[in-house]
This record gives structure tokens, C-alpha cells and sequence, in this order.
């Protein structure tokens, strides 16, 4: 059997594995940190949950703001709604769709803000 007490680069095993076991995330927390960045992969989902950080919308608003088809913004709000990144309120007959909280927001901004930055560093004016 190998001796692992200097295992990673001269580090205490022990004092390694508990740094690890710390630091590492379940399967299932991946999974769900997978869904959310795999959400977050499609354009037009970004820019509705870029419209909603503002104010809330229904369905009709956001069609016409993004030159979709209700259908099509409707397949989108349920994906987004699935994984409670949106939540509804119901007011006669339309229904309004606003970010279910902080983080979501949270995560598009700073989203965004990277991706501006990588753009300037990358094209200097």
C-alpha cells in the first residue's frame, strides 16, 4: 500500500481530505447547480429574466417587447417557472410573471457585468 501522508504536494492527508470533503458538492447539488446554469444557457431565457429584474410582465408584453410568439415565450416562462426562477400573480385575465427572488437577479447581473467586462478587456476602445 502507498504511504499518502505527503500526498498533495507535502500536504497533511488528513488536513487535505477535510479541505476537500468540505469544499466538495454532492451529486445531487451538482444536478440541481447543472439545471440552473443549463436554464441559464439560452438566450432568450436570459433576456426575459433580464426584462423581469426590472418589472413584471405578462405574456403578451413580453412577446412584444422580444418579437416572439406568445406560444413561444410561454414555452420559456415554464421552463423558468419549473425551476422557481419565475413565480406568477394572476390579475383578471392576464397573468404577470416577475423573478421569484434576489438571487435570480442577483445571478443575471452578475452575469452580465462578466460578460461586459470580458467584452471591454477583449475590444479596447
Amino acid at each position: 500500500m502507498t504511504d499518502l501522508t505527503n500526498y498533495a504536494d507535502g500536504h497533511d492527508l488528513d488536513q487535505f481530505r477535510a479541505t476537500v470533503n468540505e469544499s466538495l458538492i454532492s451529486n445531487e447539488t451538482a444536478s440541481l447547480i447543472g439545471d440552473t446554469f443549463s436554464t441559464l444557457s439560452d438566450p432568450t431565457r436570459l433576456r426575459i429574466i433580464g426584462l423581469l429584474t426590472e418589472v413584471e410582465l405578462c405574456v403578451g408584453d413580453l412577446g412584444l417587447l422580444l418579437g416572439m410568439s406568445q406560444p413561444a415565450i410561454s414555452h420559456h416562462l415554464r421552463i423558468l417557472r419549473n425551476l422557481r426562477f419565475v413565480s406568477t400573480r394572476k390579475e383578471g385575465r392576464h397573468i404577470f410573471y416577475s423573478l421569484t427572488d434576489q438571487h435570480i437577479r442577483d445571478i443575471y447581473v452578475q452575469s452580465l457585468e462578466h460578460a461586459l467586462h470580458d467584452q471591454i478587456q477583449s475590444h479596447p476602445v
